[in-house]
């Protein structure tokens, strides 16, 4: 049997490390792995290219011969960034999936799949669905610069899609954790960072920024990897839009609560409302690929703090 060779694009970042890890041991794949100024992956069975994916030479070279490009190359930092440097999730992320959209157009790439996300979505009090976007609804403002950029970059894979031969599938993903997510303070999500601060606690005490009550999606990593290989092996039409959560939502009060618990450690919760925070509640209703698919996320949100921790446990020193 003929190999497909996949392309992933940001192998060494949280989604594209996981991917290529599950990829690398099913027999009908050839992985190759993109990496710019990060270690590569030390995996025999992973070919990694440097790659400026904002280059065009480079994008052409790495994408000739492919069959499958999953495009998890992103600038992604936390609410920090967000609210001080939105921009910086702005102009690189436009450049560089215009050039592999294109480049995987011209080497008549077979499947591309585009990590998207929830941004374009307001605060709801019940599960958000595909159609529910409304551009005449103002943006979170902290949200307003990237949110358009993926809405932006969903219109070009559809875009691509009706000029063939390249299927498309757009994920708009909820808050999604586990291993190799960034665990620094700087720049990790709320789950990574709350993870790190309670780990590495040695006075008793947390702090949260803002009030807790904002209300977020999680999803386990592997939940989204399997979607991915679903994906690519049911989708139909050659451009659709799926969300791909939990289905549910926890505050973040609670969802530092329980990770103390499961980390059996004795620490009180303090909030400091000086610290940036968004006050948004997403939830994203998932029937779509439930329906379209076959698909359903398995890992609950106990087993896969769980599984973090023990990860963290084995991979960082505290």
């Amino acid at each position: 049997m003929e190999k497909k060779k996949v392309l992933i694009c940001g192998a060494t970042g949280f989604i594209g490390r996981n991917i290529a890890e599950s990829l690398v041991q099913k027999e009908e794949f050839e992985v190759y792995g993109t990496y710019l100024k990060s270690v590569p992956l030390d995996n025999p069975k992973i070919k990694m290219i440097r790659t400026d994916l904002s280059n065009k030479k480079d994008v052409d070279k790495v994408v000739k011969g492919m069959d499958l490009i999953i495009q998890a190359a992103a600038t992604t930092s936390g609410v920090k960034d967000i609210i001080s440097k939105p921009y910086i999730h702005v102009t690189d992320n436009a450049v560089m999936n215009s050039l592999i959209f294109r480049s995987a157009y011209e080497h008549k790439v077979s499947r591309v799949i585009f990590f998207s996300c929830s941004l374009m979505y307001q605060s709801s009090p019940t599960p958000v669905k595909e159609n529910d976007f409304d551009a005449n609804k103002p943006f979170n403002p902290s949200y307003f610069g990237s949110g358009w950029t993926k809405l932006y970059i969903e219109k070009m894979c559809e875009f691509y899609s009706r000029l063939g031969p390249t299927k498309y599938t757009v994920i708009r993903h909820s808050n999604i954790y586990g291993p190799y997510d960034k665990f620094d303070l700087e720049k990790s999500h709320v789950f990574g960072a709350t993870i790190t601060k309670v780990m590495a606690n040695k006075d008793g005490k947390i702090i949260v920024w803002g009030s807790g009550e904002e209300e977020r999606d999680l999803l386990y990593v592997s939940d989204l990897v399997n979607f991915v290989e679903t994906a690519v092996n049911e989708q139909e039409a050659d451009f659709e839009i799926f969300n791909v959560g939990c289905g549910g939502s926890v505050s973040v009060a609670d969802l530092v609560k329980k990770i103390i618990s499961h980390s059996g450690k004795d620490i009180r919760i303090e909030y400091d409302s000086s610290k940036p925070t968004i006050k948004t509640k997403i939830c994203l209703d998932i029937t779509k690929a439930k329906n379209s698919l076959g698909w359903a996320p398995k890992v609950s949100l106990d087993e896969g703090i769980e599984k973090t921790i023990k990860w963290h446990k084995d991979n960082f020193k505290v």
